[in-house]
């Protein structure tokens, strides 16, 4: 699945080679689309001779001007600046044995970075400490990636908390421009819900709610902890990055937007997103919001309850899109067992999946006053996630409850 912009013309054109790209991309790292900006206008008219330079004045001048204060208490996230050499030496000259993914912003390295300062539990024979990261190599055709590799820079230089990537730093030497991440060992949310990882275990029900209210945690951050607001603007399965015990963590930040501010209820824009997770009222009319942000979140909640895509085009016509699918389902609680992942096999607590199910139907309500705030939501997803299921004990009761549903008549 892949972004898209609302209108044509040149700049659309430059990007479809992009987004086809996207859609063979099974590590979210490798994940990056092309961008509107987080109101960096000083940005828009990037060369790639001084892209280092915009960098430094952006993020000493104007943007840091707008958020003096991230957050009380946390500092900002310093992104350390790389030689060439140094990312050539990390990836052994990105060779292919290193190689994580591709996407619209290019090819995806693993790297081991020698660095003294970090601790880790890797070490090479010389005894150097070594720094496992993901490496991003911008594909250097286009003004568009030259701008999300600075909004990503930027915004991920603003921010500080455990559910969003860390970006460690970042190389603008020349020609080249590499973006830096910790290493995330589990790959993307979509590896897992959709097949794309070998050898990955499934995800059970647990799993899904932590996975769910991490990302919550991360997504309520950019709205309501970062000075100025942040709207995310691409969340989707590929976007969700999995660490050790699959601890959940936003990533991609290059569609991001600065919400609106004062008594401004919304931001002007050209239509970008991924289709099947775009809300239907920024897709018509370009005004886009938090609420935009929430729909998107209940497709992906959708898509951990039910194990489908947002939009698969190999299922019957009426299935084909998740929400258009499941609307008719969430005015019946007899038939929400109906919407499980088979593969859970039924291992899920009734009222957890209820509970689930109806944080989902609101997200995704079509006008965007009737979605939640994503504070209650979090509030939601941390109660379900610390409702531990043990199929052990519960099996049994789950499918007799379901079994009741089945064979209760419609009233």
């Amino acid at each position: 699945m892949s972004c898209f912009p609302c209108a044509g013309g040149d700049a659309s054109a430059k990007k479809s080679s992009k987004i086809k790209r996207n859609d063979n991309s099974h590590n979210d790292q490798s994940n990056t689309k092309a961008a509107d900006t987080i109101k960096v206008e000083r940005c828009n008219e990037v060369k790639k001779e001084n892209a280092q330079n915009v960098i430094q004045t952006s993020v000493s001048g104007e943007f840091v001007e707008k958020n003096n204060s991230p957050e009380e208490g946390i500092p900002m996230n310093k992104a350390r600046t790389f030689t060439y050499a140094q990312l050539v030496s990390a990836t052994g000259n990105f060779k292919g044995a290193y190689f994580l993914g591709e996407g619209g912003f290019g090819k995806v390295y693993k790297g081991k970075l020698e660095d003294s300062d970090q601790v880790s539990e890797n070490q090479s024979l010389c005894g150097c400490i070594l720094e496992i990261v993901a490496i991003k190599q911008l594909d250097p055709d286009g003004l568009q990636g030259i701008r999300e590799f600075v909004v990503e820079v930027l915004t991920l230089g603003m921010a500080n908390h455990p559910n969003l990537v860390k970006l460690i730093g970042y190389c603008a030497e020349g020609e080249q421009r590499l973006l830096v991440y910790e290493y995330m060992p589990l790959g993307s949310l979509e590896d897992h819900l959709h097949g794309f990882r070998i050898n990955s275990k499934r995800l059970d029900w647990n799993t899904r709610m932590k996975i769910a209210a991490g990302a919550a945690r991360g997504l309520e951050y950019l709205h309501d902890k970062m000075n100025p607001p942040v709207i995310y603007r691409d969340l989707k399965g590929s976007n969700i990055l999995l660490g050790e015990d699959y601890h959940a963590k936003l990533s991609d930040f290059g569609l991001a937007k600065v919400g609106p501010l004062g008594d401004n209820t919304h931001v002007s824009t050209r239509v970008m997103g991924t289709y099947g997770y775009c809300a239907p009222d920024y897709a018509m009319t370009g005004q886009l919001t938090f609420k935009s942000d929430i729909y998107s979140f209940g497709v992906v909640l959708l898509e951990l309850i039910t194990g489908r895509k947002a939009i698969d085009n190999t299922r019957p016509a009426a299935e084909q899109n998740l929400v258009a699918w499941a609307r008719p389902l969430f005015k019946d609680r007899r038939k929400f067992w109906q919407m499980a992942d088979p593969v859970l096999e039924g291992e899920y607590p009734v009222r957890g999946l209820y509970q689930a199910l109806a944080i989902s139907a609101m997200c995704v309500q079509e006008q965007p006053n009737m979605r939640p705030l994503i504070g209650d939501v979090v509030t939601a997803l941390n109660y379900l996630a610390s409702q531990k299921f043990d199929p052990l004990t519960s099996k049994r009761s789950s499918r007799g409850q379901r079994s009741i549903h089945e064979k209760k008549p419609d009233m």
